[in-house]
Order: C-alpha cells, then sequence, then structure tokens
C-alpha cells in the first residue's frame, strides 16, 4: 500500500471516529460555496479581460491577441469546472439540509411520542366514560332546573272560570239597574203649552199641526238627553 493511500486510510478512520455534526457540516459547506462564487467572479472578470486585450491587439499583434484568446480558453475551462463543482456543493448541501430537518422532526416526534405516552399512562378509559356519563347527566338535570324557572307557575285553585265570568257579568247587569231605578224623570208641565201667534191669517190649518208635533219631537229629544245624561 502506497504511502498516499496509508495517508486517506487514516484520515478516513478517524472521521469515522469523530464525525462532525450537521450544524458543522453545512457551515463548511457554506464557506465552500462563498469561495468558489468568488472564483467564479474572478474567472469571468479575467475572461472579459483577456477578450478585451485580443480585440485591442487584433491585427496589430496578433500573437499577444492569441496569446489572450488562449488564456481565456484556460478560464473559461476552470469557470466551467468551478460551476460543476459549486452545483455538486450546492446539491450536497441541500441534501445535507434535508437529513437534518428530517433527523431533527424524527427527533421532536419521538420526544412528543414518549410525552403524550406518559400522560396517558395516568389515565383509566373506564374512568373517563364514567366521568362523561356524570357530566352528561348533570348536564340534563340543571337543563330541567332552567326549564322549571322559566315556566309560569299555576296554582290549582278548583274554580271554573267561565262561572266566574258569568258571576261578575251579572254583578254588573245589577249595579246598571240600580243605576236606572234611582235616577228622578223630570216632571211633565200639567199646563198646555201656550199657542203659536199666528203670523199669517192665511196659513192653512195642516201646517199648524206639523208645527206643533215637531215643537213636541223636539221637546221629547230634550228630556230624553237629559235621562242618558243623568243615567251616566
Amino acid at each position: 500500500m502506497s504511502k498516499l493511500g496509508k495517508f486517506f486510510k487514516g484520515t478516513r478512520s478517524s472521521r469515522a471516529r469523530a464525525a462532525p455534526s450537521a450544524q458543522e457540516a453545512l457551515a463548511r459547506l457554506r464557506e465552500t460555496e462563498e469561495m468558489l462564487a468568488k472564483k467564479q467572479e474572478y474567472l469571468e472578470n479575467r475572461i472579459q479581460r483577456e477578450l478585451a486585450l485580443a480585440k485591442k491587439h487584433g491585427s496589430q499583434n496578433k500573437r499577444a491577441a492569441l496569446q489572450a484568446l488562449k488564456r481565456k480558453k484556460r478560464f473559461e475551462k476552470q469557470l466551467t469546472q468551478v460551476d460543476g463543482t459549486l452545483s455538486t456543493i450546492e446539491f450536497q448541501r441541500e441534501a445535507l439540509e434535508n437529513s437534518h430537518t428530517n433527523t431533527e422532526v424524527l427527533r421532536n416526534m419521538g420526544f412528543a411520542a414518549k410525552a403524550m405516552k406518559a400522560v396517558h399512562e395516568n389515565m383509566d378509559l373506564n374512568k373517563i366514560d364514567d366521568l362523561m356519563q356524570d357530566i352528561t347527566e348533570q348536564q340534563d338535570i340543571a337543563q330541567e332546573i332552567s326549564e322549571a324557572f322559566s315556566q309560569r307557575v299555576q296554582f290549582a285553585d278548583g274554580f271554573d272560570e267561565a262561572e266566574l265570568l258569568a258571576e261578575l257579568e251579572e254583578l254588573e247587569q245589577e249595579e246598571l239597574n240600580k243605576k236606572m231605578t234611582s235616577l228622578e224623570l223630570p216632571n211633565v208641565p200639567s199646563s198646555s203649552l201656550p199657542a203659536q201667534p199666528s203670523r199669517k191669517a192665511s196659513m192653512p190649518s195642516s201646517v199648524h199641526r206639523s208645527r206643533a208635533a215637531s215643537s213636541r219631537r223636539a221637546d221629547e229629544d230634550d228630556d230624553f238627553k237629559q235621562l242618558a245624561a243623568w243615567a251616566t
């Protein structure tokens, strides 16, 4: 085995004994990405510079122009290699981040499962069923009590409401009869009414009779109105 093989073998064994954490590996991968990004920027600038030199020399100094184009080609080749390496580093970083996330999720789920198991150990399903039945019964009792309080209280007195209304009407009628009998009717005048002077001697007797009847009806209406006023 060559010395180089022994060196890499010893390096692998030492790393296997002390594996870095995911955070350390992610930090180093990010540092490598930053370094490669700077290398990309440098190579791109050199390519643009060599291209400018090649254009500058052109036909005046063909040898210098060719040398600039050769350097440009080398830088482009390096840039291609850096791009491939950077893509590999990014892929490895994303895979490590996903693995680290999955590990943390699994660890937290296991922690939660243990906590849930510890909580459930102190629970008895039979006791839970009994407790829920007690709660349901107490809720039913409370509902019945609320309904009983909200109902209108009625005392059974044994009397018929229709009979009471009929008796009340009889009392009102008796009271009305007493008021009617206690009224004093006005005295009818004994003397005859004075004769109306005749304005025209030629007026027929039928006209006198109709006027007298109208006068009597007016007097009777006044007497009836006075009687009704006293009754009220």
